[in-house]
């Protein structure tokens, strides 16, 4: 597919889910267009995957099958290699068939009907490999809600007006790579993150931020063994790092239970088997699911200084993540706790990146000591990155990339980059947002662990200690540009002959008004 036909379809979907506009709040349409689509994309999959199964016998199309034998065999199959399954009477096309009965014996109501299938699209997971990531995956879809319709006739007209447009889009998944549906919903995810607000930061990472994470993570590698992700959201930032190198399995965490949905469709749809993929929903700080797991890979955008039960003392004496570096992060204040957590989890060969509020390069307290600890005892800081403010939706404030490794090559110097100033990004709408050019500007500059004049800076160990380790990016990176000296004699003259000028006009103004007989204006 080109990219002409990409951004064709991601045209289209977001021209379904503007048809809502007015009728439903953006909150709560998102969650009703990005399900129907993951459910039409289950069920071409069911339709492609049968087919292909009953090339050698005499019914050829799935959406026709009346064998049970042949229904209960492929079944079987399905589970074992698509991890779910749908009858063909439950497959988009049918139900939206339905949905556009106009006779009198016919109805269109298909809202329980509907119901039904993506309850048993769960159902059908019970006891199989893939039941924990197909669990409650449809949970966010209400049919019964009073969002999408007053009466339960509203309702059901605005679910099959959703069903039909989309069945009037050809997914086109045998011609097509895996990655271009995906990228058509990664797209509405970021259309639907602009305009939630603060809530935005719950579920999206903008694409140049997760482009700089990813490649960083992956640098000097074109395979990992795992990548991580503590707070995932929508997944986006595990599926970009896929772009940036080939990765064997995918772990995360995600508190909401509405962001973990999403995540889990996002991976299903980009072609992620669910062998692969092990994310979770849980809090990631006070009851991780994944502590036996080292990881090559970490990224994250945890939540900017979010509340935690940094007062829990149980945590710094038996929890291994917090106990060594003598403090616990505030419980106003969660940055280094997430720090220290990936730190945890981060393998010997490994790198973590993530985006933190500036306040963790500064602020004193406990957090001054957790920081002397990483860089002091442990020597893991490896880059800090400042990006422009307001490049994230739902927050103007600026913010920074922190690089750890517990192995570094170079470790005897920390990588300080300034990206945030006035040529470093473009300003699109409200937002700022990061180029092509500006993205690899940063790469490049951390790759080559290069100094350059008012960008970045090579700050030995020594210089951040005299700094009592405080890692405020204007104090290695000199962004002053000093003003243009200014002649004053060539300023006198000029101010004399303005003033020259000025009792020029000033007479000519005088009798102009002598002549129309009017007051001077001075």
């Amino acid at each position: 597919m080109s990219e002409e036909q990409k951004r064709q379809l991601e045209s289209k979907l977001w021209g379904i889910a503007n048809l809502l506009r007015g009728k439903i709040s953006a909150d709560d349409y998102r969650d009703y267009i990005l399900g129907f689509i993951f459910y039409k994309y289950l069920s071409e999959r069911q339709h492609l995957y049968a087919n292909g199964l009953l090339e050698t016998e005499s019914s050829k199309d799935y959406l026709t099958l009346k064998d049970p034998d042949l229904l209960e065999a492929i079944k079987d199959e399905s589970l074992q290699s698509l991890g779910y399954f749908l009858k063909p009477e439950e497959l988009f096309a049918s139900i939206t068939a339905k949905g556009n009965a106009s006779t009198e014996t016919d109805s269109n109501y298909i809202l329980e009907d509907l119901k039904a299938v993506l309850n048993h699209i769960e159902q059908s997971t019970m006891g199989t490999d893939s039941e924990e990531d197909f669990n409650d995956l449809f949970s966010d879809i209400d049919l019964s809600s009073n969002k999408i319709g007053r009466t339960v006739k509203a309702r059901n007209e605005v679910v099959v007006q959703i069903l039909n447009h989309l069945n009037s889009i050809d997914f086109r998944l045998e011609d097509i790579e895996s990655d271009v549906l995906g990228d058509a919903y990664e797209y509405l995810i970021g259309k639907f993150a602009a305009g939630a607000g603060k809530t935005a930061g719950e579920f999206y990472t903008p694409q140049q931020v997760s482009k700089i994470l990813a490649k960083i993570v992956t640098t000097g590698k074109t395979k990992l063994k795992s990548a991580y992700d503590p707070t995932t959201g929508s997944g986006s930032l595990l599926l970009r790092v896929a772009k940036e190198a080939e990765v064997s399995e995918f772990f995360g965490q995600e508190l909401t239970r509405t962001t973990y949905n999403l995540a889990r469709m996002n991976m299903i749809l980009h072609g992620i088997h669910y062998r692969r993929f092990n994310i979770a929903q849980e809090d990631t700080l006070m009851h991780p699911q994944h502590l036996d797991y080292k990881f090559e890979a970490v990224v994250a955008n945890p939540p900017f200084s979010a509340h935690w039960k940094g007062d829990d003392h149980s945590l710094f004496n038996s929890d291994e993540r917090f106990s060594q570096y003598g403090r616990l992060a505030p419980k106003t204040k969660a940055d280094f706790a997430f720090m220290q957590h990936m730190l945890y989890q981060l393998a010997d060969n490994g790198i973590m990146a993530s985006v933190f509020p500036h306040g963790v390069l500064f602020r004193g307290g406990a957090e001054g000591q957790i920081r002397e600890y990483m860089i002091k005892e442990m020597n893991v800081l490896d880059a800090v990155i400042g990006l422009p403010a307001n490049i994230f939706y739902g927050t103007t404030i600026p913010t920074c990339i922190v690089v750890l490794k517990k192995c570094r090559e170079h470790d005897d110097n920390v990588v300080f980059i300034d990206a945030s100033g006035d040529d470093n990004y473009i300003k699109v709408g409200n937002q700022n947002e990061l180029r092509d050019s500006d993205v690899e500007k940063i790469i490049e500059t951390y790759r080559n662990r290069e100094t350059l004049d008012k960008y970045s800076y090579v700050a030995s160990l020594a210089e951040i200690a005299e700094n009592d380790h405080n890692l405020n990016i204007p104090r290695y990176v000199d962004t002053f540009e000093e003003e243009e000296i200014v002649d004053l004699d060539t300023t006198a003259e000029e101010i004399q002959q303005l003033d020259i000028s000025l009792k020029s006009n000033e007479a000519v103004l005088k009798d102009f008004c002598e002549e129309l007989g009017i007051k001077t204006p001075f």
